[in-house]
């Protein structure tokens, strides 16, 4: 028994992945697929690696400023709900908001 793979990079280069998966001597078969299976995972980590590593420099390059720590969420939309919290141990922290009377009928 084996394991395929096939990985097509952006040049339109494939690239195949074959693993045996037979276990030694009288072996239980499943281990021997376990064994593939860890084998295959190794094979593509190292195809990978690569590229991630390519992609991270990348980001970092074009926004060294940035926060990469993953969160997919706005961090403006963030800082726009920094005010909208539960307080537990009082009144809200949120300011009133006061209208100016801009009328020039009064001046």
């Amino acid at each position: 028994m084996e394991l395929l793979g096939e990985y097509v990079g952006q040049e339109g280069k494939p690239q195949k992945l074959r693993v045996s998966c037979e276990a030694p001597g009288d072996g239980d078969p499943f281990q021997g697929l376990l064994s593939g299976v860890a084998q295959m995972k190794d094979m593509v980590t190292e195809l990978f690696d690569p590229l991630v590593q390519g992609e991270v420099q990348h980001r970092v390059a074009a926004a060294p400023d940035e926060d990469l720590d993953g969160d997919d969420e706005d961090d403006a939309e963030d800082e726009n709900n920094i005010d909208n919290r539960t307080n537990f141990d009082g009144p809200s922290a949120k300011r009133p908001k006061h209208r100016l009377n801009n009328s020039l009928h009064d001046i």
